[in-house]
C-alpha cells in the first residue's frame, strides 16, 4: 500500500467508479425513462417496465447496502479485538454505538483505549471521534 496517498480525514471518504457514477445514475435514468414512458403510453407492458426498472434500481442499491453491513460488522468485531488487546488485563470493552467503533478504526493504537472511553463516556459522534484522532491509521480495504 505504498503507493497510496496517506489517508486522513479530510481525504478518507472513497467512491466506488463503477457502482456511484455508472450502475445508480444509470439505473436511475432507466427508471426515470421507464415512467415517463409509461405516462405517456400506459399499458401493461410499460407498468412491467417501469416496475422492473424500480425492482432493479432498488436491487442494486440494496445489495451494495448488503455488502456494507457486513464489513460494519466485521470491522465492529475487529475494533473489539483490538481495545481487548491493547487494554490492560480485566478492563471491560465500554458500550459504543456502531458508528462510534467505525470510526475509531482510524485512531493509532497508541491514542485508541483512550479515545475509546472517551467516546463512552461523552457519547461523541463518529465525526467528533474521527477530528479527535491525533495520528491517522488508514483503512483502504473498505468500499
Amino acid at each position: 500500500m505504498a503507493d497510496k496517498a496517506a489517508q486522513t480525514l479530510s481525504n478518507h471518504t472513497r467512491f466506488d467508479p463503477i457502482f456511484h457514477f455508472f450502475m445508480l445514475p444509470v439505473s436511475f435514468a432507466g427508471f426515470v425513462w421507464a415512467v415517463a414512458h409509461l405516462v405517456r403510453h400506459p399499458s401493461n407492458e410499460t407498468t412491467a417496465l417501469a416496475v422492473f426498472s424500480l425492482l432493479l434500481m432498488l436491487a442494486i442499491f440494496k445489495t451494495r447496502t448488503y455488502a456494507l453491513k457486513v464489513q460494519d460488522r466485521v470491522i465492529r468485531l475487529e475494533e473489539r479485538l483490538r481495545l481487548a488487546n491493547l487494554s490492560p488485563a480485566g478492563a471491560s470493552i465500554p458500550a459504543l454505538t456502531e458508528g462510534q467503533w467505525i470510526a475509531l478504526r482510524f485512531a493509532s493504537d497508541a491514542e485508541f483505549p483512550t479515545l475509546c472511553g472517551k467516546a463512552a463516556t461523552s457519547n461523541l459522534d463518529p465525526k467528533e471521534i474521527k477530528k479527535a484522532i491525533q495520528t491517522w491509521r488508514p483503512d483502504y480495504f473498505r468500499v
